[in-house]
């Protein structure tokens, strides 16, 4: 005799294992990412529940890291994930990272290299291109607005101080905390980072405005060329 297999529903679930049920009840700490992914998506298919269909992005994006970094392209080429669902992942990962950038109301205080990587490290050491990224700080060395300035392959012709320091000048403050990330994760800085950092510490010394560290991101570390000793002055 032929077994019929029928997919599991989320209709089919008791009502308190349904993951909106569990949301309201016990919180989002409760739900699994799975679980926290079939929310975003909503509806599954006809064929398969919402929750299935969150177990397999998450299989196909190789895990949480892979989806975060991943754009809708990459996302419909998922079975069952249509344009619409796929841009209500994207939103739903880049509400998750502004919140994790959301200073408190007074601005964030950098005292040493560790605390500038640290406030751009979750958000520099998933991105798969380089990122250039500036702290504007005022006389207390308190975060005025941080800026990506550049994506690519850094170098001096894509690095312009002209346009580090537009925006500083705008902005009205004290020193400047340039960041980049490494995709490969290793923070090791190039004869290209050494040299972007000569251009725009003398640029900052003739406007006034100090270049106060270039820091570069790895995969959860960091290297700071001014502790290094390979920063000018």
């Amino acid at each position: 005799m032929a077994f019929h297999y029928e997919p599991m529903m989320i209709r089919d679930l008791p009502a308190e294992d349904r993951p909106r049920e569990r949301l309201m009840k016990r919180g989002a700490s409760s739900l699994s990412t799975q679980e926290l992914v079939a929310i975003l998506l909503r509806t599954g298919t006809k064929s398969e529940s919402v929750v299935s269909l969150a177990q397999r992005i998450l299989i196909q994006c190789n895990g949480l890291r892979g989806m975060a970094s991943a754009d809708y392209r990459d996302l419909v080429r998922v079975h069952g994930v249509g344009v619409a669902k796929a841009l209500q992942i994207i939103a739903g990962i880049e509400l998750g990272r502004r919140v994790s950038r959301v200073a408190p109301e007074e601005h964030v205080g950098i005292h040493t290299p560790k605390d500038a990587a640290e406030y751009v490290m979750d958000e520099l050491s998933r991105l798969t291109q380089e990122h250039f990224v500036c702290l504007f700080l005022n006389t207390k060395n308190r975060v005025i607005d941080k800026q990506c300035l550049f994506v690519g392959t850094l170098n001096s012709s894509v690095v312009h101080p002209r346009e580090v320091y537009r925006e500083a000048i705008r902005r009205s403050c004290a020193g400047v905390i340039c960041l980049h990330n490494h995709p490969s994760g290793d923070p090791t800085p190039s004869r290209e980072d050494i040299h972007v950092t000569e251009r725009l510490y003398e640029a900052g010394r003739i406007v006034g405005i100090e270049l106060l560290d270039h820091i570069i991101i790895g995969d959860q570390c960091f290297v700071s060329l001014k502790e290094k000793g390979r920063f000018p002055g």
